[in-house]
């Protein structure tokens, strides 16, 4: 029963296929060559990016049946945009630009071909075989003779239906192939997605120049990253050498006047003692407070949820922190989206004008995602000197991506993304 059931399922599946596949498919291709052909004019640029976004969502809605229905997984291979592309006309024609130059895009234009072609009628033969079976028993009801009585030639497959006999025959045969669809209606499913892979998937030319670009933007955000710990360096320096040294001097130097004058003037140095105490408690707070800005205490103890929660609290507005956290990552990436988060609510309240400030982060599939958005006047972009870039170079150390959708008026949203596993 099983396996019936799974031959069932597969040519249902199959007649679905091959519908869509002749629907979709063929609207799609048309469309999208018409479309890239009047670029030449103009209005292929209004309408290309459109049409190519319906096809890469179909090329998608096929990837998750491969996998859900055969375990068949196809990679997307599609290049990210850029988080900074423009909007409006400007911003459509780059996009446009974008897509055409992608490989992936031409790719799916080829698998649209050989999908309604070649993938249809590999797909068609896991609901035939079934049909055809059903068919050759209606064959042998009966049907055969008032089709023949009127003159018609029945054939089913090789066999010429002229008697009950060879309608008989019709339904021995239709047994077979129903009993062949019963082992290869799966088979013939999943090579339609096989098919499908061999276009869909990127190829190792396309695999290798995303590897070639990720190596790139690794090293350029190391690169970054070596300056920013050197840059920081130079700060903690500076603010021991300004802060708490100067102040650690300076009491040394009063204990030392105190010990002098303590048996000549109690008074006076009671006096000093006091603001020695003063400058130690001052000395302390400033070490704490380097301490935090280096590797806040409660981001080690308690975790990255806990700590931007706690950060949230000291905002001058009210800040909803949303965090789902099912383990830790690893120490650099939490404190690496603990200092962005960071950054992020010091641009907003510095510049947003916001109000209210909301935090969202979970991981899922791989990936800690980080959400600031705000109900402020919006305007912001990467590089326009609100700390976005120093954002992007942090996140960028661990692979990371920064997106900003900020429109005039609001509201503006940051949203991060780093690759890592939860402990």
């Amino acid at each position: 029963m099983t396996r019936v059931r799974a031959s069932l399922i597969a040519a249902a599946r199959g007649l679905y296929l091959a519908v869509a596949t002749l629907a979709g498919s063929i609207t799609l291709f048309v469309l999208s060559v018409v479309s890239i052909a009047l670029i030449v004019i103009g209005v292929g640029v209004f309408t290309t990016p459109t049409l190519l976004t319906g096809v890469r969502k179909w090329a998608d809605l096929r990837r998750a049946q491969a996998g859900a229905w055969s375990g068949v997984q196809i990679p997307t291979p599609y290049r990210p945009f850029p988080p900074d592309l423009r909007r409006g006309i400007t911003g459509l024609v780059e996009r446009n630009s974008l897509m055409l130059k992608d490989p992936a895009t031409w790719r799916d234009l080829q698998w649209l071909l050989v999908d309604m072609t070649a993938g249809c009628v590999t797909v068609i033969f896991a609901p035939a075989l079934p049909l055809y079976m059903l068919y050759g028993y209606v064959l042998a009801l009966g049907v055969w003779e008032p089709i023949y009585d009127a003159g018609g030639g029945e054939w089913y497959g090789f066999i010429h239906v002229t008697s009950q006999s060879d309608a008989n025959m019709a339904a021995l045969l239709g047994t077979a192939l129903g009993v062949v669809g019963l082992f290869a209606n799966p088979s013939l499913v999943r090579g339609h997605f096989l098919l499908a892979r061999t276009l869909l998937a990127p190829t190792t030319s396309m695999r290798e120049r995303e590897l070639a670009r990720r190596v790139d933007r690794l090293t350029e955000t190391r690169h970054d990253a070596v300056d920013s710990s050197a840059a920081e360096l130079r700060r903690i320096e500076r603010d021991l050498h300004d802060g708490a040294q100067a102040r650690l001097v300076a009491m040394g130097m009063d204990l030392g006047t105190i010990e002098a004058m303590i048996e000549k003037n109690p008074a006076k140095a009671k006096e000093m003692i006091a603001k020695a105490r003063q400058n130690s408690g001052e000395a302390l707070t400033e070490l704490r407070d380097l301490v935090r800005g280096i590797h806040p205490p409660v981001l080690a103890e308690r975790g990255l949820g806990d700590a931007v929660k706690a950060l949230a609290l000291r905002l001058p507005v009210e800040t909803d922190a949303d965090v789902e956290l099912f383990g830790r990552a690893e120490e650099p990436v939490e404190s690496a989206a603990y200092f962005a988060v960071s950054e992020a609510l010091t641009n907003t309240i510095k510049h947003a004008g916001a109000d209210r400030v909301w935090v969202d982060i979970h991981h899922t599939d791989g990936m800690l995602r980080i959400a600031v958005t705000d109900n402020g006047k919006g305007g912001a972009s990467i590089g326009a000197g609100s700390g976005l870039s120093g954002i992007e170079r942090r996140l960028g150390t661990f692979d990371g991506v920064l997106a900003v959708s900020s429109p005039a008026g609001g509201p503006t949203m940051v949203t991060m993304e780093i690759p890592c596993e939860l402990s």
